[in-house]
């Protein structure tokens, strides 16, 4: 009577029969790798689906700049109307769902416009010191002022002169028109902050921005102990 052949398979040229030893080493091996890759398939999906979310709060221009399909902007959309919980939550699995399906570039794409927003490009930096200069500026010296729109003349001139000169009526008596001022040994009374100076920046920065903070705009030097000392 012929032996009934046992079950099994074979790895590299190996039998391992069934419920060998070797079987369960080889299953248990197995086992714990798709574990693994399960694990990692399941964090890679959270991330996509959590950068979902953060594309909530990407500014305008940024999320423009990705051109995502109109299918992922309307998601978007309607995450941002839904105010239920469970519904705004189903709504973001459901974005996951459409951020697993990106190519690697677009993600990556996306990692860069979030991490822009969070840091500023290297032109939007020098637009706000550039702006913080000019404002500076024209705080302290009326000559500036017909630089500034020498070099921008879509600027409007009347706006630009009632905010100067209310963020001058703005500062306390005895604290200094500029930070070079309290640098130079003026009272270190702090600032105040008012809303003119406040829209006096955001007025020179949109007009910086607008052409790129350039064609010879650079704010005027300000001026040193020697040409003080001339006075």
């Amino acid at each position: 009577m012929s032996r009934k052949p046992k079950k099994g398979y074979f790895v590299k040229g190996q039998f391992v029969a069934e419920g060998s030893e070797l079987d369960l080493e080889l299953k248990a091996e197995l086992k714990g790798t798709w574990d693994s890759s399960r694990t990692d398939m399941k964090r890679e999906s959270d991330a996509l689906q959590k950068l979902g979310e953060d594309l909530l709060d990407l500014r305008s221009d940024l999320l423009a700049r990705l051109q995502l399909s109109d299918k992922l902007l309307d998601a978007l959309a309607e995450a941002r109307r839904i105010t239920n919980f469970e519904g705004k939550r189903r709504q973001m699995q459901y974005i996951g769902k459409i951020m697993r399906k990106l190519e690697e570039p677009l993600v990556a794409a996306i990692h860069a416009a979030m991490e822009e927003q969070r840091s500023g490009s290297p032109t939007e930096k020098l637009t706000v010191l550039q702006a913080e200069q000019w404002r500076e500026r024209l705080m302290a010296d009326d000559g500036a002022l017909a630089e500034w729109l020498d070099s921008f003349p879509a600027t409007d001139s009347q706006q630009i002169r009632a905010l100067i000169r209310q963020a001058r009526k703005d500062i306390p008596a005895g604290t200094p028109a500029t930070a070079e001022a309290a640098e130079d040994g003026a009272p270190s009374a702090p600032r105040k902050v008012s809303r003119a100076y406040r829209e006096l920046f955001a007025l020179l920065r949109e007009q910086l921005s607008g052409s790129n903070g350039f064609r010879g705009a650079q704010p005027p030097a300000a001026p040193t102990a020697d040409d003080d000392s001339d006075d």
